[in-house]
This record gives structure tokens, sequence and C-alpha cells, in this order.
């Protein structure tokens, strides 16, 4: 691929240059038949592998070329999404469980060059030969140790005893240790290795509750973080209702994110997380990774994990990119396990009794398929819905609709500005999410 080429789809992804990172992989992934990419969570691996898989593309070929296996729905969305807005001229589709196998017909009746999807999945369209598979040349396994940690092994095995003309394997983790199995057929890789080296600076500390009283502990925590952005990590869908109804009683406005929950109600927590509409977002270790979220200010581990990979993961989702975090954890034990290595905290500031909502988020029934663009939608709320351009909040722009991040104190005046106004040819409707 040539460079101004790549420029061009860095400035689509507004993004100035690659890091060192996507630089390394380009070179090694675009000169290797096996590569082995291990990157901390947050780093931008998606672009460091499609870059260089690009380039064997054949744009005459109306077939599936590129084969990348995740581990959960949201991933394989977040890929989607970063592949679309490359604009590189490639169809890219993502399925996955959870996902109405209709859709899946629609989107696949004209093969998309670049596959995303969940190993459930693909191996349920393999079996029913829903596309050709002879012309799959690459092969990426995203975040493959948490694959096989939830269980795909087998998916996987089948997948890729079916394609017989790779010519590319990627296999790309957060995860320093990872053990492969002799199916993946990874001979002789080249390994990038940015796990090493410099670290993000992450403070933990520990903050000793009484178990009958942990709730109000969290609540004193939160007051004293009444700023940024934050996840609070439990292990059980049952324990973040438990917290999210504390939380309501208290007037703190959140999220909510386990597997639990609809695949839509899941994305819509995520779109309100990443706007700013809800600054605290409650989940199971399904958010620790995969899952596209800004820069994070804090972590709680409101329950402790139980592996030390799971709380080197959830860390993970703050202190990204060499910057700065904290990870706190609620202990109600006497003693931590051995992988949790803290220094004691102790709240100081009394909790406040509110916490102020300043942004919610509005839906636009219209989309990509629409042919409208963020652009479409900024003109229409800036000009005939009279937003200021720093009032105007973030964009997501789906097949076939949008979300968008507003003024609290102006969203029901914007929604009787804009319901029933015209894009590109479209009437959309506008309403809360």
């Amino acid at each position: 691929m040539q460079t101004k080429n790549i420029q061009e789809i860095l400035n689509k992804l507004e993004i100035s240059e690659l890091n060192a990172m996507q630089q390394e992989a380009f070179k090694i992934i675009r000169n290797s038949s096996n590569t082995i990419l291990l990157s901390p969570t947050g780093s931008g691996k998606t672009l460091a592998f499609l870059l260089p898989l690009l380039e064997i593309l054949d744009t005459d070929l109306a077939e599936v070329q590129t084969l990348i296996l995740v581990p959960s729905r949201e991933l394989a969305i977040q890929i989607e999404q970063v592949t679309r807005e490359m604009g590189a001229g490639f169809k890219a589709n993502a399925v996955y469980g959870g996902r109405a196998f209709s859709k899946d017909k629609i989107d696949l009746h004209h093969p998309p060059a670049i596959l995303i999807g969940t190993p459930g999945r693909i191996a349920d369209h393999f079996r029913r030969k829903t596309f050709s598979t002879k012309n799959i040349k690459a092969l990426v396994l995203d975040e493959f140790d948490k694959s096989l940690e939830v269980g795909f092994e087998n998916e996987m095995k089948e997948i890729i005893a079916e394609l017989s003309g790779l010519q590319k394997r990627i296999l790309t983790s957060a995860t320093q240790n990872i053990t492969i199995p002799d199916f993946v057929n990874l001979t002789a890789p080249k390994r990038i290795d940015y796990l090493k080296g410099e670290q993000p600076s992450l403070e933990i500390k520990t903050i000793q509750v009484n178990p009958r009283l942990k709730l109000q502990s969290l609540l004193n925590l939160l007051s004293e973080n009444h700023e940024g952005s934050g996840i609070i990590f439990c292990n059980l869908k049952d324990s973040i209702a438990e917290v999210s109804d504390f939380l309501s009683e208290n007037r703190i406005e959140h999220g909510t994110f386990s597997g639990g929950m609809e695949q839509k109600d899941r994305e819509r927590s995520l779109i309100k997380f990443r706007n700013g509409t809800h600054r605290l977002l409650i989940a199971t270790d399904l958010a620790a990774r995969g899952i596209d979220v800004p820069e994070i200010d804090f972590i709680i581990h409101y329950q402790l994990p139980f592996k030390a990979s799971e709380f080197t993961h959830r860390n993970g989702r703050t202190a990204r990119m060499r910057q700065e975090g904290i990870a706190y954890v609620l202990s109600d034990r006497d003693t931590l396990p051995d992988f949790i290595k803290t220094n004691d905290y102790k709240v100081q500031l009394a909790k406040k009794d509110t916490d102020i909502v300043e942004k919610t988020t509005l839906f636009i029934s219209g989309g990509r398929k629409d042919k409208i663009s963020k652009g479409d939608i900024a003109g229409l709320f800036l000009k005939q819905g009279k937003l200021k351009k720093e009032q105007l909040g973030l964009i997501e722009l789906k097949q076939d609709c949008a979300f968008v991040a507003v003024p609290e104190k102006k969203a029901e005046e914007l929604i009787n500005l804009l319901n029933n106004s015209k894009l590109k040819k479209k009437k959309v409707r506008v309403r809360y999410i």
C-alpha cells in the first residue's frame, strides 16, 4: 500500500500518524506468513493488522478474502466499524451470536471482502455453506487467548481445517504468556511484542470495608471521584443489579454491561459511556477487554476477580497507552490473593448528595445505508437545531441509525426542532435513546 493511501486512511480516522507498534506491525505482517502481535489493550492493534491486509485484497473479487475471528460481539462490531471508517473501498461485515441469522443472510448475499465474527457463528456459516471459503487468504485470530478462555477451541479448530488457501495467519493478544495449539498451524511466526518495556503508570489502592457496609463504601469512593470516567467490576450479573439499584437510589447515573443483557442494550450502554452521557459503567469481566471505550480515569474492583489474568485485564482498561490510572480494590477479606499487590487507602471526602448529568443521548432513525454522514448530522444539529459547535457531542453512525450526545438541558428543544426532519431525502425520527 502506498504511503499516500495510508495517509488518506489516517486522515479519515483523524489520526496524525501510526504509533511505533503499528509501524512495526505493518512492515512485518506484509512480509510474513505467520505473525504474533502482542500489545496492550487500546494500543491500536485493529489498525495495525488491517492496513497490511488491505494490500492482498482483490478489488475485482466479490468473495470473502480475509476472515477475522474474535471472542465477543462487541469486538466484532468494533472492528467492523473501524474497517468501514477507513474507507478503503472494501465491503466488511460482522456476524455473531445473538444477531438474527436473517440479517447475516442479507449481508452475506453479496459476500464482503472482510468478514469478522465470533467462532460459533462463523462455524455455523461454514457448515451451512453460506459463502465460499476457497478465496480466504488471510486469517486473524484477534484476542486469541480470550477465545480459548470462553470455549471456542472446537469451533476455531473446525474453521481453520476448512481454510486450505491461507497465505497469512495473524494472532493477536494483550497477554504475554499464551499457549498456541497445534491446530493453528502457526509455523515459525514473527513476533511483535509491545507488552515489554515501559509500563503504564497504574496505581493500585486497597480499601478495607465492612461487608455489611460495602455499598456505602463504594458510594463514598465515587463521591471522592466525582469527576472522570470509571468502570465498576463485579463477578456476576446479580451483583451488577444490586449495585445498580443502590446507585439509582442515590441518584447516581450509570450504565450496566453484562452477558445477560440483550445485544442492543449492551451496545447502547457502551454508546452512552463513550459519549459521556454516563461516566460510570457497572460491568462483568466481559468489559475487561475487546470493547471500544475511551481512556478511563479509574476502575473499581467491587468484587475481586478469580484469576490473575482477569485482574490484569480489568486494570488494563485504565492507564492505557502509558497514561496514568488508578485501580481501587474494595476488600472485605482479611487477606488478598497473591496476585493483588496494593497499598492501603482511606476515603477521606464525604459523599456528595447528587451526581449531575450534563449530557444525554438522542437517537436518529437513519444511517449509512441512507447515505447519511456524520457531517450531515452535525449540520442538522448546528443549523436547524441551533446548537453551538462546542455543545455537540460524539456522533456514532451505524448502518441504519445514529446516536448523538447533546446537553441534557437542550434535549427536549432539539427533539421538537429536529424530529421528522429530512436528511439526504429521508425523513428521520429524533428521540431519546
